[in-house]
């Protein structure tokens, strides 16, 4: 696919975004984490543009405001480049090729190209020729309104990302279709309410086109919007058809894409602050390890347990003395904090350690000594 901010191509669960392939719902959900201070960096930027769009709108673009509006339009590509999902983006193309838009020539091959396309004398060999003109056309309005795109588009589905992120839902394709259908009412349909599950102004096309990675043609339905907001939506929802879900990592707390119907808690980033540089799975783990081990079901604590419960019988029989049972249980204690902090000692050595006749053993030679 030729360079394209604004299309992506759909394949079974997978889409492709400028020549970068990823599980459907990656570049919706990779938006969410988009930061706020970020989106407050581009309002000064998409107002300079703005004023630009404005004299096109009006039908006179502005020369005058050009050099100003190139500067932000470059500052915005620049200032989103570290942000997924505009890392994706190839910065070499398009800020030379922004840049040759918005110049007087630019200007000129818009208003050629109005023309043509108005009086229907368009020709398939003018399209190269007015290609400043149609970026510029097509490119002002995308930047111009970029921060008040992304800033609606958190809102909006970050409180929805927040429903299918609920411990209780079923996260297969069926389980997100009916979360769907509760946070976007059917009976909203052509009414105010349905800006959030409709499109409009958006072109599809089915090709056959070769995929990153692979060697053979295969039919994929290409789609072209007319802003990010609504790439990013179609891709989220997309992503949902095939049970593809934004979760929320309960360590860093940025938004992950799940591809299964598993609650899945955490990232695979690395985790905010950690020395040891461990991702957030690493250290989530850990902290589930942690849980378990406090549990008074733990595996290793049930053997301990039942060591106790025979030291015990044998001291209330008469065949084990006191003293001596009491090291033994101050033995099976430290075996079994040892096993829970080690796990190569829980796996090999422990339980044979904690049966009856080998306490017995290490505690006379601890008791005599």
């Amino acid at each position: 696919m030729e360079h394209n901010m604004l299309s992506l191509d759909f394949w079974q669960d997978t889409v492709t975004y400028e020549r970068q392939s990823m599980p459907t719902g990656t570049i919706g959900c990779a938006a969410l984490n988009i930061p706020d201070a970020t989106i407050e960096n581009l309002d000064e930027l998409c107002v300079t543009v703005n004023r630009f769009l404005e004299t096109m709108t009006d039908g006179t673009p502005d020369p005058a405001l050009l050099p100003e509006t190139k500067e932000a339009a470059a500052g915005i590509l620049k200032l989103l480049h570290p942000v997924p999902p505009f890392d994706c983006l190839d910065m070499d193309f398009y800020i030379p090729n922004i840049s040759k838009a918005f110049t007087p020539e630019g200007i000129q091959k818009y208003q050629a190209y109005n023309m043509a396309f108005l009086y229907g004398t368009l020709s398939a060999e003018q399209m190269e020729e007015y290609r400043p003109g149609i970026l510029l056309g097509r490119i002002t309005p995308v930047l111009g309104q970029l921060a008040f795109s992304l800033r609606e588009y958190k809102t909006a589905m970050t409180q929805f990302a927040m429903e299918l992120d609920a411990a209780e839902s079923n996260r297969t394709p069926d389980g997100l279709a009916e979360l769907f259908g509760r946070y976007f009412p059917p009976e909203s349909f052509l009414t105010e309410d349905s800006k959030w599950m409709s499109f409009t102004n958006n072109t599809m096309q089915y090709l056959s086109t070769i995929r990153p990675g692979y060697d053979v043609p295969m039919l994929v339905r290409r789609m072209h919007y007319v802003s990010f907001v609504g790439m990013l939506r179609s891709d989220l929802y997309e992503g949902l058809c095939v049970g593809h879900a934004p979760k929320k990592c309960r360590v860093c707390g940025k938004w992950f894409l799940t591809t299964n119907a598993r609650h899945t808690k955490y990232c695979g980033g690395l985790a905010p602050g950690d020395r040891l540089h461990r991702t957030c799975r690493q250290i989530g783990n850990l902290k589930g390890r942690a849980q378990r081990e406090l549990a008074d079901d733990h595996p290793l604590k049930q053997i301990h347990e039942r060591r106790l419960n025979t030291i015990n019988r044998y001291v209330k029989r008469g065949t084990l003395d006191t003293e001596l049972a009491d090291v033994m249980k101050k033995l099976a204690k430290d075996k079994m904090l040892r096993a829970i902090s080690n796990v190569a000692y829980a796996q090999s050595d422990y339980e044979k350690e904690m049966e009856q006749d080998a306490l017995l053993a290490e505690a006379k030679h601890f008791y005599n000594n």
